[in-house]
C-alpha cells in the first residue's frame, strides 16, 4: 500500500503541474431521506463498480458529523477535508487510496464545522474542489441523510443525484420529503432512485413505482429507477469485516445488483441544468452558499 500511495502522490503531482485535461468530471451526489438505509455502503460499492467499468472515480465523504467511508474500508485516515481547510493544504495532499486503488477523501470528525466557515475558508474549499476538474471521470459525494440546508446545496449543485431508499414506509416518506424540498428550489430537479434492502425484485419494483407515482402526481421532479439492491446477509458480513461487499463477496446477490445498477446508470443519458462538471458544480455551490 505504501508503494501505491507513493505512486499516487507522483501522479497527483504530475496532474497538478500539467493542469486539467479535456475530461468532463461529472459530480454525483448520493443522498437519502433518513439514516440507516445503507447510503454510504452503497456509495462505496457503487464507486468501485464504476471503477471496474473503467471509470476514474474519486469518492468524497461529505456526511457532516457522521463521516464513515474510511471505516467501511477498514482504513484509518490521517488526512481529511477538515485538515485541508484548517491547514490550507492542497486537495491533492488529502486524496487517499482504498481497496483496488479507489481514490477517496475522508470527511473528518469535525466536518460539521464546514457549515460555519468564514468566507475565506469557504472560498479556499471551493477553489480546491475546482482543481479536480478534468482529473477524474466521476466525483461521488456521499452526503448526510435527511433534508438539511447543507445536503440540499450538494443536491442542487450536482450533475446527478442518486436517492437511496428502502421499502420501509418511513424511508419512502422521507425520500419523498427530499424530492419535495428539492423541487421547491429547482422545479426541473431529477433523481435516480435506488431501492436498498429489497426482499426481491418485485418489492424493489413496487417501491420504486410508488415513488415514481407520487413524484409524477404531486411534484415536478423527474425520476429514473436505477434498480434495487437485495437484502443480502453478505452485506452485513462485509461491513463487519470492514471490506466493500463487491470485493469481499463478488458473487453475492448484492454485488450482482451493484454491477447491474452501474450498467443501468451508464446506459442512461443524464442532463444537467447549467454548466456540467466540477466547474458548474462549484459555480452553483458558491451561489447557494451565499444565500
Amino acid at each position: 500500500m505504501n508503494d501505491q500511495a507513493q505512486s499516487l502522490r507522483e501522479k497527483l503531482n504530475r496532474n497538478r503541474e500539467l493542469g486539467p485535461s479535456d475530461r468532463k468530471t461529472k459530480v454525483i451526489t448520493v443522498t437519502s431521506g433518513k439514516g440507516g438505509v445503507g447510503k454510504s455502503n452503497f456509495s462505496l460499492n457503487f464507486a468501485l463498480g464504476l471503477q471496474q467499468k473503467g471509470q476514474k472515480v474519486i469518492l468524497i465523504d461529505m456526511d457532516l458529523g457522521f463521516a464513515n467511508i474510511d471505516i467501511l474500508m477498514g482504513i484509518s485516515s490521517k488526512k481529511n477535508i477538515v485538515n485541508m481547510i484548517d491547514n490550507r493544504t492542497s486537495i491533492w495532499d488529502i486524496i487517499e487510496l482504498g481497496p483496488e486503488g479507489l481514490q477517496f477523501i475522508a470527511g473528518g470528525s469535525g466536518l460539521s464545522q464546514v457549515i460555519d466557515m468564514d468566507e475565506h475558508k469557504l472560498n479556499y474549499f471551493f477553489d480546491q474542489m475546482a482543481l479536480l476538474n478534468g482529473y477524474a471521470d466521476t466525483v461521488i459525494l456521499d452526503t448526510g441523510a435527511g433534508v438539511t440546508k447543507e445536503t440540499l446545496r450538494y443536491i442542487l449543485s450536482a450533475d446527478d443525484v442518486v436517492l437511496v431508499t428502502t421499502p420501509e414506509p418511513t424511508s419512502i416518506t422521507d425520500a419523498y420529503a427530499v424530492m419535495k424540498m428539492t423541487s421547491q428550489s429547482n422545479p426541473n430537479a431529477h433523481f435516480s432512485i435506488v431501492v436498498n434492502r429489497a426482499v426481491n425484485r418485485k418489492e424493489g419494483r413496487i417501491t420504486g413505482d410508488r415513488l415514481l407515482m407520487v413524484a409524477r402526481q404531486f411534484l415536478q421532479v423527474q425520476l429514473i429507477m436505477l434498480g434495487y439492491v437485495p437484502d443480502d446477509a453478505h452485506v452485513t458480513k462485509a461491513v463487519k469485516k470492514q471490506e466493500p461487499f463487491l470485493l469481499a463477496y463478488p458473487n453475492s446477490r448484492a454485488s450482482e445488483a451493484i454491477r447491474s445498477l452501474v450498467e443501468s446508470y451508464l446506459s442512461h443519458k443524464h442532463t444537467s441544468a447549467g454548466e456540467a462538471g466540477i466547474k458548474g458544480f462549484v459555480i452553483r455551490l458558491r451561489h447557494l452558499w451565499k444565500k
